[in-house]
């Protein structure tokens, strides 16, 4: 993803989310509830720096053809916070995704993608379903409301999320 892409795509999201969105910045200090964009062109990861979890951007050689690529970033998160992820793959092509979601599943972490009737391209959130790593699917006009839903309900019951009953998946097997 270009630049100019991922920068419009945060400020976006940011007007249309009930959590704030910005296009990450090397040193960020991460805070629950905030969403953060990997900036075109830089992998993001999250990194340990004394207290404190930072956003890390590189230029390390793409993976997956792509840079930013999200399995990069869900390594990371998965290793940082373990059970305590969500995450979303949304419309795009190939399958990055695939690995960083096992990652994240195997942490105990939720994955949720966006359906096949909304999505432009069904290749990265159609992988990550058709390898039994998405816990359920959402159409794209009721995924913000999925997202802050689950990270509202993380922090304040801390118990494990339900699969919505108008989910087109079934929870993952754990």
């Amino acid at each position: 993803m270009p630049p100019i892409f991922t920068r419009l795509l945060a400020e976006r999201l940011a007007k249309h989310s009930a959590i704030p969105v910005a296009e990450g910045r090397a040193g960020a200090i991460l805070c629950p509830g905030c969403a953060w964009i990997a900036p075109g062109d830089f992998h993001m990861k999250v990194m340990r720096a004394a207290t404190d979890w930072r956003l890390s951007l590189n230029q390390l050689p793409p993976e997956n053809s792509c840079r930013p690529a999200v399995d990069v970033l869900f390594r990371s998160v998965a290793q940082a916070y373990g059970a305590n992820v969500l995450a979303v793959v949304m419309t795009g092509m190939g399958s990055d995704g695939v690995l960083g979601a096992q990652e994240i599943g195997d942490a105990g972490g939720d994955v949720i993608v966006q359906d096949e009737a909304s999505s432009v391209v069904w290749g990265m959130p159609g992988l990550v379903h058709a390898s039994g790593l998405a816990d359920a699917a959402y159409p794209l006009d009721r995924m913000a409301t999925e997202i802050t839903r689950r990270v509202l309900q993380s922090r304040g019951s801390r118990s494990p999320v339900e699969v919505n009953r108008h989910s087109t998946l079934e929870p993952r097997a754990q």
